[in-house]
């Protein structure tokens, strides 16, 4: 089955990112965008412009929205196969839906109402927990480009699993890959294990990349300000979450990563696998 990139809109500041993120990721993958907004049945009775009082014109507004989103995908990726879908329903549920079918699902981080206002908070937590697959929190767009990938790496399947897809990130792109482990006071006893599943994960790596460019630092600090102060000098940061897909729980790195990085995040779950964007072993990236 053809890969498939599916990004939500909202009207938001960050949609533009989001649709130049999608859009620049389906282009190196050579897989189908399909752009989406989500409005619950009841926002019919909040107006989103004072002026018409039609039911439909909220309905029109999108479908334009949409299609002006689609035309930004084809000036700045003239090659990707777009198309766009105005759907009703729950946006926690009906985006989750939208994942089973997708490589990944992207979406912006701020703004104004939808979900933007949303994504950090109560709703935003759930779609990320809950997405089939690799979910990528595009806030605002990159200044500078840093043609790097970075990845927190702890030896958990989570993070094993965040390694796969940054690495295929980092591949696709050309970029070097920075393999980020931080070790906690609290657990020092296992910081020897973890050094040596990351080395050996490693190698596995480079000895199927050969061009892959990889880095790798074992750093003392807290997790989510270590990994934020190394999304300063990224332009992708990738994480594993270490809850199941489907619980709507989002785990505190995560959180704090979400809010405060400085790049785009993907949250990664263990059950990203090999049928999701990045998956698998490292001979089929």
């Amino acid at each position: 089955m053809a890969a498939q990139i599916v990004v939500g809109v909202n009207g938001s500041a960050s949609d533009a990112a989001a649709v130049d993120w999608a859009a620049d990721d389906a282009a190196r993958r050579d897989a189908h965008l399909k752009i989406v907004h989500v409005h619950e049945p009841w926002s019919y009775e909040f107006p989103l412009k004072p002026a018409p009082g039609s039911r439909d014109s909220h309905t029109s507004y999108w479908r334009s929205a949409l299609a002006a989103a689609a035309k930004r995908v084809r000036t700045r990726t003239p090659g990707t196969d777009v198309s766009v879908a105005l759907i009703t329903g729950a946006v926690t549920e009906r985006l989750t839906t939208e994942s089973e079918h997708a490589d990944e699902l992207v979406l912006g981080g701020e703004g104004r109402g939808g979900l933007a206002a949303l994504l950090l908070g109560s709703v935003g937590r759930a779609v990320t927990c809950r997405a089939h697959a690799p979910v990528v929190v595009v806030r605002r767009p990159r200044a500078t480009a840093h043609d790097r990938v970075v990845v927190g790496f702890d030896g958990s399947p989570a993070s094993e699993a965040a390694l796969a897809y940054a690495a295929d990130q980092a591949l696709r792109r050309g970029a070097s890959l920075r393999v980020i482990h931080v070790r906690s006071p609290l657990r020092r006893a296992s910081a020897p294990q973890v050094a040596e599943t990351l080395r050996e994960r490693l190698e596995a790596w480079r000895a199927a990349h050969p061009g892959l460019r990889i880095t790798a630092r074992s750093l003392r600090g807290h997790p989510a300000l270590t990994l934020i102060q190394a999304s300063h000098h990224g332009d992708l940061l990738v994480i594993g979450t270490h809850t199941k897909t489907g619980h709507a729980h989002l785990g505190s790195v995560a959180h704090h990563v979400l809010h405060r990085s400085d790049c785009p995040v993907a949250v990664i779950h263990p059950g990203h696998g090999p049928g999701t964007a990045g998956g698998g072993e490292p001979g089929q990236a």
